[in-house]
């Protein structure tokens, strides 16, 4: 591990990248997963992880909020599991990703299960409220980005690049129920991006957010109003058990 590294551990005895029969999935996320990488491009990675069950039981359990692993060089983030399904059940973009990626660096047979449970987590509103959120999130740094002398334009350019992923991702997932990770035609999303440089108040991305909402409005989904928690649950249960006799450290 680089001495540079910035590490937040959910607990002070437990590191997931030691523990690697604790780690569910690890993959490629981000722009290289996207095909929207750069020659500068960082590679992140994501994953779940499972605290050993003892850990959650004692008198001082980590909090779900903190339940996050992370580290900078390189780019890396895992979330511990009950906080990834609680992300997930929200459909939270970044967290659920990694259940759609083409392969995956590793995966346990839990993973391999989760995999299969991904379409439970999903529902109409929920798709489309944190798609768009996101978007909307990725909106206004383009604003306040273009309001400031001296704002990287490369930095622009990717956050228009990401707002367009997200509203094509978003409408892709509330209409076929499945998410596509990489976008099938990079050109496009480097051509807005580069759109939004000389334009300030990002008129082209406030534009293209008024198109999906109402694409959005018109379209037909097959995701159900609720999603179907009881397998979720069943699995947690199961995966909680068997790292019950698990030692911390």
């Amino acid at each position: 591990m680089s001495d540079t590294a910035k590490l937040v551990r959910p607990h002070p005895k437990f590191n997931p990248e030691t523990r690697t029969s604790h780690i569910l999935l690890e993959g490629v996320v981000g722009s290289v997963a996207y095909g929207l990488n750069t020659p500068t491009s960082d590679i992140d990675y994501s994953g779940i992880y499972v605290e050993p069950t003892e850990v959650l039981l004692g008198l001082h359990p980590p909090q779900r909020e903190r339940a996050t692993w992370k580290r900078k060089d390189p780019d890396t983030t895992f979330h511990e599991l009950g906080k990834a399904l609680g992300l997930m059940l929200s459909c939270n973009p970044t967290a659920s990703e990694i259940l759609w990626l083409p392969h995956y660096l590793r995966q346990n047979q839990f993973g391999e299960e989760l995999i299969s449970l991904r379409s439970n987590f999903l529902t109409r509103k929920r798709v489309r409220d944190a798609f768009f959120g996101y978007a909307t999130s990725q909106f206004h740094r383009l604003v306040h980005r273009g309001r400031f002398q001296g704002s990287l334009e490369t930095r622009r350019e990717k956050h228009a690049r990401h707002t367009m992923r997200l509203l094509w991702q978003g409408y892709e997932l509330y209409t076929t129920g499945v998410l596509p990770i990489k976008v099938p035609d990079p050109q496009p999303f480097f051509d807005f991006g580069r759109s939004i440089v000389n334009d300030p108040e990002a008129l082209a991305a406030r534009t293209l957010i008024t198109e999906y909402q109402i694409k959005f409005n018109a379209a037909t989904s097959p995701l159900p109003d609720q999603p179907d928690e009881a397998p979720v649950e069943d699995f947690l249960q199961r995966v909680r058990r068997h790292y019950l006799g698990e030692i911390a450290w």
